[in-house]
């Protein structure tokens, strides 16, 4: 462990270091191909820096900050686009924050930004493919749950802590549902995770931050739950990195109408990818590409979707209490068919398994220590 610890504290190292340099770079460089050509092998370091990492949480953890989030952002800040590109440009502390912490400060939207879009025969397409459709308000909409945001974040804990519990009578119970289990582990664990990391970067940076999750459980339609509601840090990186260079370049080729559907499809392709290239990280196996497939299953899935709403110039959906139910069933569904099995095939569940049991066996250590001492 203490050896993990520090090869992890090294690799951070170099990336703050190589993040400094990349800051400097910024300020030196005019965008384009020279900065571009400076910045790629910083890139190429970021994505195989997690494999000296030996620690499971933090080997994953860190594929994800770096091999995708701070990579896209790099690319985009070559270009002087993306979150590290605003103006007037970035202190080095926040630069450093924003390029490998999945954060994005919020901004005040524009006046009309919180109006419903409706689909109809003028509207473009592309507000579709980016998950603006009439079925939700749009994100930046103010909602008022029923439960407060700390008490949801708390049950979900619990719901993890409970999680532990069923792992260690496995045994006893059917191997479909301890999947079920593990699909709502990693959306849990993953939720708490970039929170709490939110979180921590807000009282540093004093800044406010960006939900990374909306309660994908309640999304009405696909383009609702991976728009609007899903990862959206990783959102706000593929619209401006993949989405509109394809767009734009497949609108040479076909009307301006239907050029968003191949850049769904691609931005689905490049996830799948990157998802492959973590799991690689984390399991050290070669990839089968199932993951890359549900990926391109679901922008399938979405691109019909989408051309059914245009065609039948539909401004209505199916209820809520109906169409969530629908729409988490089938990526859950789907999840467990094409995404899970390199889960399963990676150690993820029993490393994940393993951390759970003991943290809850930790508590009890605690607890029982506490009993006596008091």
């Amino acid at each position: 462990m203490g050896g993990g610890l520090f090869n992890f504290l090294l690799v951070w190292m170099l990336v703050l270091a190589l993040l400094c340099y990349c800051h400097k770079i910024g300020q030196l460089v005019d965008k384009g191909t020279t900065r571009l050509f400076a910045i790629i092998p910083v890139i190429c370091i970021f994505l195989l820096l997690p494999l000296d990492i030996s620690i499971f949480t933090l080997r994953a953890l860190s594929s994800f900050f770096l091999s995708w989030l701070a990579s896209f952002k790099l690319l985009l800040f070559a270009l002087d686009q993306g979150p590290l590109s605003p103006r007037p440009p970035l202190s080095l502390p926040l630069f450093i924050a924003l390029a490998c912490l999945p954060i994005t400060i919020r901004h005040n939207p524009p006046p009309n930004f919180q109006e419903l879009v409706t689909v109809n025969g003028n509207q473009d397409l592309e507000k579709l493919v980016n998950g603006e459709d009439n079925d939700t308000p749009s994100q930046e909409l103010p909602k008022k749950g029923l439960i407060s945001t700390p008490l949801k974040y708390f049950i979900k804990f619990l719901l993890l802590v409970s999680f532990g519990y069923l792992y260690t009578k496995e045994e006893y119970i059917h191997s479909k549902i301890i999947l079920l289990v593990y699909v709502i582990h990693i959306y849990i664990g993953l939720e708490l995770i970039l929170a709490m990391v939110g979180t921590v970067a807000r009282a540093f940076l004093r800044v406010e931050l960006e939900p990374q999750f909306d309660e994908p459980y309640l999304a009405s339609s696909l383009q609702d739950f991976w728009g609007k509601r899903w990862n959206l840090m990783v959102t706000s990186v593929l619209r401006p990195a993949v989405f509109n260079p394809v767009k734009s370049i497949f609108s040479r080729f076909m009307t301006k109408k239907w050029t968003p559907l191949p850049a769904a499809m691609a931005s689905f392709l490049v996830s799948g990818i990157m998802h492959e290239l973590i799991f690689y990280h984390i399991g050290r196996r070669k990839p089968t590409w199932e993951v890359t497939g549900f990926f391109l299953l679901h922008g399938v899935c979405l691109t019909i979707e989408i051309v059914i709403k245009r065609e039948l110039n539909c401004s209505w959906g199916l209820p809520r209490v109906v169409a969530a139910p629908l729409v988490v069933g089938f990526v859950v569904a789907t999840a467990m068919w094409l995404f899970m099995p390199t889960v399963v095939r990676c150690k993820i569940d029993v490393e994940a398994r393993m951390e759970i049991i003991a943290f809850i066996n930790s508590v009890k250590g605690v607890y029982i220590y506490l009993k006596k001492v008091l």
